[in-house]
């Protein structure tokens, strides 16, 4: 690997080499940081040295995508300049599912790093349209810091702050193209490639998370061989990840790839005596043992290697004090409703799924209706408009897995005392902090 760039920050201040990276200089008490000190911490980007040089940076860097999907940047970009038609870049910070909350963090209290990743990509990508897309109560707030760049020249092409609607599905890429088009914020019938050559009004789209954006805005400052001073060779790097289920509330972590999962939260070999189980991945993911979990590294290679996902940063601890079957009844409930409706997989097939496992979860149920779930997960998986209905199947199919003793007892004795205690798994509303202090409140 050939690394074409390590250099400081004009302002001369330091490289961060520990951790934390995007989380730098946070403070439990503090808001947002202002243009000002963020400038003051990061300098201002070299944008004429980026037009040039960033793009192989990139390559260097192996960063991949943080919105769930994990592929490469430099992979993506290439596919966007080689449309030959300038691009348009969309900062997606619509973060739709419900257990993450690491884009809405970023978005609040660090808005100038993502967008000098949005920056960076427009004037490497020699973009024409720059669109920040992002739900209501952050649009104002990055309206302000939007206004404020402009005044000092730093963006190369004005940013539009465009209103993601609420919804699991609108942050999905397709749905994010189709939400800054004015068109319903949903899914289309089309692979990711297409949207590359041609997304909003028939150019090429660039679409990363506010994650993604914010190590972008990084490397173009310190390049590839800083970025990878921390991780694996193979995943290079740090992500954040967002936790649930700890005493204390919801957390936003930083760690970097390749960490043991029981280092970063903070578990030991005794973990089960306070877990039953852990959800990776989110509301699309897969839940695994909490002694799988122990095993893991802070990879999706490693979450692979046991048929599970980090998707986009998420994991949810389940305590001994929920029934694990009310929670993924909740979820399915939650997940049917919020389907794009397109298609008979979400219409019928996620209708089905919920009406079995409200029974199985809440009522008598038998041991034919119970054997259905494998079946429905079956029909619907692959045969979508999206893969909304894949994401639903492999979550249930993992429960049922993973929980198959909590399955017995409710079919031998019926509901469990617990399907009455309220939801651990999180959905809007609750306040999620970043470990050692630092607040952002989920939509």
């Amino acid at each position: 690997m050939t690394t074409t760039m390590h250099r400081e920050v004009t302002s001369g201040a330091p490289h961060p080499a520990a951790l934390p990276r995007l989380l730098r200089g946070l403070r439990p008490e503090g808001g947002a940081v202002g243009l000002g000190e963020h400038l003051e911490r990061w300098g201002a980007l070299d944008l004429r040295w980026v037009r040039h040089h960033l793009q192989p940076e990139l390559e260097d860097s192996g960063l991949r995508g943080h919105g769930g999907a994990a592929f490469p940047v430099a992979a993506k970009w290439r596919s966007v300049a080689a449309a030959g038609r300038r691009p348009t870049v969309i900062l997606n910070g619509a973060e739709g599912e419900p257990a993450s909350a690491k884009d809405a963090l970023l978005l609040a209290r660090t808005p100038h790093l993502v967008l000098d990743g949005a920056a960076a990509a427009a004037a490497a990508l020699g973009a024409g349209r720059g669109v920040a897309y992002v739900p209501r109560h952050l649009s104002d707030a990055l309206l302000a810091a939007v206004g404020a760049r402009q005044r000092h020249g730093l963006d190369p092409v004005p940013v539009e702050v465009l209103e993601a609607p609420p919804g699991f599905i609108s942050g999905q890429e397709s749905a994010a193209v189709n939400g800054v088009q004015g068109r319903p914020a949903v899914p289309s019938f089309i692979e990711i490639r297409p949207i590359r050559e041609r997304g909003v009004d028939g150019r090429p789209t660039l679409v990363h998370n506010a994650e993604t954006l914010a190590h972008v805005a990084l490397v173009a400052r310190y390049g590839a061989r800083w970025f990878r001073a921390l991780g694996t060779e193979r995943n290079p790097g740090t992500t954040l990840l967002t936790v649930s289920g700890r005493p204390g509330g919801p957390v936003v972590q930083e760690a970097a790839f390749g960490t043991p999962l029981r280092e970063v939260l903070g578990l030991g070999p005794d973990a089960t005596r306070s877990y039953q189980g852990a959800l990776l991945g989110g509301y699309g993911g897969t839940w695994v043992t909490i002694d799988t979990l122990l095993g893991l590294d802070l990879s999706e290679d490693s979450a692979r290697s046991s048929s599970a996902t980090l998707g986009a940063g998420i994991v949810v601890l389940l305590g001994h004090d929920a029934c694990p079957l009310a929670e993924v009844a909740r979820v399915v409930r939650y997940m049917e409703g919020e389907s794009a409706g397109q298609c008979g997989p979400c219409v019928h097939g996620l209708a089905a799924l919920d009406e079995v496992l409200q029974g199985l979860a809440f009522a008598r149920q038998s041991r034919a209706n119970v054997e259905a779930i494998g079946e429905l997960c079956a029909l619907v998986e692959g045969r979508g408009a999206c893969r909304h209905p894949d994401g639903v199947a492999r979550f249930v199919t993992s429960a049922c897995a993973v929980f198959a003793s909590e399955v017995a007892a409710h079919l031998r004795s019926g509901p469990c005392r617990r399907v009455g205690a309220p939801s651990e798994l999180p959905f809007r509303g609750r306040v999620l902090r970043r470990q050692g202090g630092v607040a952002a409140r989920p939509r």
